[in-house]
């Protein structure tokens, strides 16, 4: 069994903020010692303004490689429909370098019509964008065999969602690490689930990083969270909120305390 050492994300949401916001927040993020930093891969806000100001993801991605030291880096997560899973296999592997082997390819099956829309791509069904999904990991995975020069390491594919017949079996399938957002209750359950599926497929389900989105406000949540089964705890910010990160310090705190205790 492995014992994984909590870890504390940030999920920076690209909108309603000037790049130059979005780029000290990262810079101060790392400072403050956050292990893995993440945006998302949207074309338009999801809430607030509809039309306010909006950054896309992989080239966000590619400034982050070189803004930063020492924190992994990802989208959380990614829009499998968005892009060919040869070219999105490319460009995680050229982050991969650009990064020195921070990247975090976090991964979904989509689902907001406004990108699809006005962006050119078929909406389709929940269905449709699912089985897309279980088509393009097996190909993302082989195009970086082919690759040259290959990533410098092992890529962890991190998936995104909480469905039990699909998403979790995908999961348990490709990824490296598993997301979703939810009570502890639910996240309990979800990782139940996600470890029945493990083992249909042959696979030890501690090899997979729970992750779980949680509010910076509800430090009480976040025994019970890794109780649940998470070890990665990722707090969402808001460019409308000036990216205020008052509230991580007492996160980080709790991350080293629980850490310290398991040495």
């Amino acid at each position: 069994m492995i014992t994984r050492p909590i870890r504390i994300a940030l999920q920076l949401q690209p909108q309603h903020a000037d790049y130059s916001e979005i780029r000290d927040a990262v810079i101060r993020g790392e400072e403050m010692g956050v292990d893995v930093i993440f945006n998302w891969d949207h074309f338009f806000p999801l809430s607030g303004k509809p039309d306010g100001k909006h950054f896309e993801c992989w080239t966000m991605l590619g400034s982050w490689a070189e803004l930063t030291d020492r924190v992994e880096i990802g989208a959380l997560v990614t829009c499998n429909s968005y892009r060919n899973p040869e070219l999105l296999a490319d460009m995680a592997r050229t982050v991969d370098h650009a990064s020195d082997g921070r990247l975090i390819l976090g991964i979904g099956a989509g689902w907001f019509e406004r990108d699809y829309d006005e962006y050119g791509y078929e909406f389709g069904t929940a269905g449709s964008r699912l089985a897309d999904l279980k088509h393009a990991l097996p190909r993302i995975e082989a195009r970086f065999e082919k690759l040259h020069p290959p990533p410098t390491r092992k890529i962890p594919v991190l998936i995104g969602g909480g469905g039990e017949k699909k998403t979790l079996r995908y999961t348990a399938e490709y990824g490296d690490i598993w997301h979703a957002f939810g009570q502890p209750d639910v996240i309990r359950h979800k990782n139940e689930v996600l470890d029945n599926h493990c083992s249909h497929v042959g696979r030890e389900p501690s090899e997979i990083e729970r992750s779980c989105g949680a509010s910076v406000h509800r430090l009480e949540w976040g025994d019970a969270l890794v109780e649940a089964g998470a070890s990665m705890i990722t707090l969402g910010f808001d460019g409308d909120t000036r990216f205020d990160f008052g509230a991580v310090s007492d996160w980080l705190a709790w991350r080293d305390d629980r850490n310290a205790s398991t040495v």
